[in-house]
C-alpha cells in the first residue's frame, strides 16, 4: 500500500523537479482520459489500491481515496495517506462507461469523517477488497479494509452500494489474532469466497529487517486466514505464505481449479532476475490455504507503462468469461501535476492464462479495454455515468431517486463537458430531458454526436430553479441521433463559477425527431399474479402491489423472442430504509433492484441475459429482515 522514505530512494526516480502550484487544466479538455482511451478509467477524480467485484451483470471498483494534500503555501506535497479515510466506489455494465458513487465514510475515530463515519474505532481505511456471499438465502455484501497498516475491519450490506454497517465494532483480524505474529504491516486484505461458499482473507506485507538479505528474499509476512461461514469472524489460526520476496499487495483468484496468490514484490537490495522488483509476482496452490509455489510475474511496474512508477497494488477478476486485472498508476497526477507525487488512478487491462496454467505479461496501456456492451440511452443514465470528460467533478447530490448514495456533476463551466461511448440511438430519438439545478442563471446543454466539436443534434436549456439542489427537470427536442455514436454532453454559459448541477438524462424516440428504436413492453404490477403470505395491491404512492415478507412476489408469464433485455422497475421502499426486490425470469435470478426512500424511482438493469421462449418474469422479496417493504409500479423492458 505504500513504501518508506527509505523504499522510495532505492526505486525508480520520481521527482522531476519543483512542483508549481495546482489549477484546473484548460476547459474543453480532457485531463488523462481521452476520447477513445479506456485508461484511466476516470480522471476527475483519484483512487488507489483498486479491487474488483462483479455482480449482476456490472463491475464494481473499491478503491482507497486519494486526494491531494497540500503545503501550506497552497502546493501539493507528496501523498502522506492522511486523506485515505474512506473507499471511493464506481461501477460499470460496459468496461468503458463508470458510474461514480462517491465515498464510503469509513473510518470513525477521531471523528475523522464527523458523525458519518462508520467504523468508530479505525482511522484510516486503505487497501479495501470486498465480496458477496448467499447467506440464509440472501446475498450479503463484505467490505474489508486496513486500519492503516496496523489491522484489518469488515463492514457489510445488503447491495454493493450499501448502506454499510460495522458488525464487530472492532478490527476483525489484529497482531493478536493466532498465527499473525511477525507480520510487519497488517493490511492490504484480499478476499475469496470459493464454490463452496467458504472464505478466505489474504494479508499483510513488510520486510522485518530491510538490512538482512535473507529477511529480503524471504520475509514470511503474507498470511491467509479462514473465515467463518458469517465472513466476519475468524476460524483457527493463519497460515503463512511463503512469498519470496513479498512487499505488500496481497492478491487472490481461482482459475482451472487452482488458487493464485499474488503480490507486489519488494524493491530492497539486489534480486535474482525470477523477483523484479516493484512488479507482480504469483503463486500457486492446490488449495486456497496453501502451501503456494512461486511460479512468475505477470504485470511491471507503472513506471515501465507510463513513466511514472510507486507502489504497484492489483487486483484480477472475471467479468463475462474475461480476465481482467485492475491496478493503480499515477496517470492523472501526473497530467495535473507533471509528476505523480504518489497520487494513483485506477487502470484495467486484460489477462491471459496459458494452457499450462501460467499467466502471460499484461500489457499495460492508456488504450485499456474495449467497450463490450453499448450504452441505452433511452434509459435513465445518471450524469456521473463518466466515459470521458473535461472540467467538471462530483458530489453527493440532495436529488430524489438514483442509486444508493446518489451524486451529480458538478464544478460546470463554459466548454466543460460529459461524454459516454457506443450509445445506440436505434432508428433515431427526438427528445432530451434531464435533471438539472442551478443556483445562478443557467445555462445549456448542447447535445453532439462523436465528438465534443461534433454534429449539433439538440440544446437543452437549463433554468435557473432557486437553488443549486432544488431540481427540475427539464426537456428538449432532438433530430438526426440515430445509430451508435459517442455522445457529448457541452456545457455552455456566461459567468464564472457553477453554471449548474447536472443529476441525470435520458432520450426518447417518437414525433418528429425519428423513428422509434427497440420497442419497450411495460407490465403494470397490479395486473400481475400475487404469490406469498402478504402480497396484496395498493393505491399510494402509486397504484401498484405491495411486497411485506420474504416470497412475497408478483408475476407474469412473457414470450422472448431474443435473450437480452434491458429491464427496468418503477418502486419504492415503506420508509428510507433500501428494498430490495429480486427479478427472477424462467426461475433464474436475472438481478436486482434497490429502491432508497419512500419517493418513487425507476432502477434499470441493463443487459440482462435470459432465456427465450415462453417464461416466468418474477419480481420477489428474498431478503426481507422486518425493516422495510417493497412497493412495486410497473416493470418494463426493452432490446
Amino acid at each position: 500500500m505504500f513504501k518508506k522514505l527509505s523504499v522510495l530512494a532505492m526505486t525508480f526516480v520520481l521527482l522531476l523537479g519543483c512542483l508549481p502550484m495546482l489549477s484546473a487544466h484548460a476547459a474543453g479538455n480532457a485531463t488523462a482520459k481521452t476520447p477513445g482511451n479506456s485508461n484511466p478509467l476516470m480522471d476527475h477524480k483519484l483512487g488507489a489500491d483498486p479491487f474488483a467485484l462483479t455482480y449482476n451483470g456490472r463491475v464494481y471498483i473499491y478503491m482507497s481515496s486519494d486526494a491531494y494534500v497540500y503545503n501550506s503555501n497552497g502546493t501539493v506535497k507528496d501523498n502522506d495517506f492522511s486523506a485515505l479515510n474512506k473507499i471511493n466506489v464506481i461501477s460499470s455494465a460496459d468496461m468503458v462507461n463508470w458510474t461514480d458513487h462517491g465515498a464510503i465514510p469509513v473510518a470513525g475515530a477521531n471523528n475523522v469523517n464527523g458523525s458519518a463515519g462508520i467504523a468508530k474505532w479505525a482511522s484510516l481505511s486503505w487497501a479495501p477488497s470486498a465480496a458477496v456471499k448467499k447467506i440464509n438465502g440472501q446475498d450479503k455484501f463484505f467490505l474489508y479494509f486496513a486500519n492503516g497498516a496496523s489491522g484489518i475491519g469488515v463492514l457489510t450490506a445488503n447491495s454493493p452500494l450499501g448502506p454499510w454497517t460495522d458488525p464487530l465494532g472492532k478490527a476483525l483480524v489484529t497482531g493478536s489474532t493466532p498465527g499473525m505474529s511477525g507480520v510487519t504491516w497488517l493490511f492490504d486484505p484480499a478476499v475469496l469466497v470459493d464454490d463452496d461458499g467458504s472464505g478466505y482473507l489474504y494479508a499483510g506485507g513488510g520486510i522485518p529487517n530491510n538490512s538482512d538479505p535473507a529477511s529480503i528474499a524471504s520475509p514470511k509476512t503474507a498470511r491467509v486466514l479462514r473465515l467463518g461461514a458469517d465472513m466476519t469472524s475468524i476460524v483457527g489460526s493463519a497460515s503463512t505464505i511463503d512469498a519470496p520476496y513479498m512487499f505488500e499487495d496481497s492478491g487472490i483468484h481461482k482459475y482451472g481449479g487452482k488458487y493464485y496468490y499474488s503480490y507486489c514484490i519488494n524493491f530492497s537490495g539486489s534480486h535474482p532476475a525470477a523477483y523484479p522488483a516493484g512488479e507482480i509476482g504469483y503463486m500457486v496452490s492446490n488449495s486456497p490455504m496453501g502451501p503456494f509455489t512461486y511460479t512468475g510475474h505477470f504485470l511491471k511496474n507503472p513506471y515501465t507503462f507510463f513513466g511514472v512508477g510507486g507502489n504497484n497494488h492489483h487486483a484480477v477478476f472475471n467479468f463475462n468469461n474475461e480476465w481482467y486485472v485492475v491496478y493503480h498508476a499515477q496517470t492523472v497526477a501526473k497530467a495535473v501535476l507533471g509528476d505523480g507525487k504518489g497520487y494513483r488512478s485506477p487502470h484495467i487491462n486484460k489477462l491471459f492464462h496459458n494452457s499450462n496454467g501460467t499467466i502471460q505479461e499484461v500489457q499495460g496501456n492508456m488504450a485499456g479495454v474495449a467497450q463490450i456492451a453499448n450504452l441505452n440511452p433511452y434509459n435513465r443514465v445518471e450524469a456521473e455515468t463518466i466515459g470521458w470528460n473535461a472540467g467538471i467533478t462530483t458530489e453527493r447530490s440532495q436529488a430524489s431517486g438514483g442509486p444508493v448514495g446518489n451524486m451529480n456533476v458538478t464544478n460546470i463551466n463554459n466548454g466543460d463537458w460529459v461524454a459516454v461511448g457506443n450509445a445506440d440511438f436505434g432508428n433515431g430519438a427526438s427528445s432530451f430531458k434531464a435533471n438539472v439545478a442551478s443556483a445562478t442563471g443557467g445555462g445549456k446543454i448542447e447535445i453532439r454526436l462523436d465528438s465534443a466539436t461534433g454534429p449539433l443534434v439538440g440544446t437543452l436549456n437549463v433554468p435557473a430553479t432557486g437553488g443549486a439542489q432544488s431540481w427540475q427537470e427539464v426537456q428538449t427536442t432532438v433530430s438526426n441521433a440515430a445509430g451508435v455514436h459517442r455522445l457529448f454532453l457541452v456545457f455552455t454559459g456566461s459567468g464564472s463559477g457553477n453554471l449548474f448541477n447536472f443529476d441525470y438524462w435520458q432520450f426518447s424516440s417518437g414525433g418528429d425527431g425519428g423513428t422509434t428504436p427497440p420497442p419497450v413492453s411495460k407490465v403494470e404490477a397490479e395486473d400481475m399474479t400475487l404469490s406469498g403470505t402478504y402480497a396484496g395491491k395498493i393505491t399510494s404512492p402509486f397504484n401498484g402491489v405491495a411486497l411485506y415478507a420474504n416470497n412475497d412476489a408478483a408475476s407474469f408469464n412473457q414470450y422472448y423472442a431474443f435473450g437480452t433485455h434491458n429491464f427496468s422497475v418503477r418502486g419504492a421502499s415503506n420508509n428510507s430504509s433500501t428494498a430490495r426486490v429480486d427479478l427472477l425470469i424462467g426461475g433464474v435470478n436475472a438481478g436486482s433492484f434497490y429502491f432508497t426512500g419512500t419517493t418513487p424511482t425507476v432502477q434499470t438493469l441493463t443487459n440482462v441475459a435470459h432465456a427465450t421462449g415462453n417464461q416466468e418474469v418474477k419480481l420477489v422479496v428474498t431478503t426481507d429482515n422486518g425493516s422495510w417493504d417493497a412497493y412495486v409500479d410497473y416493470i418494463e423492458w426493452s432490446q
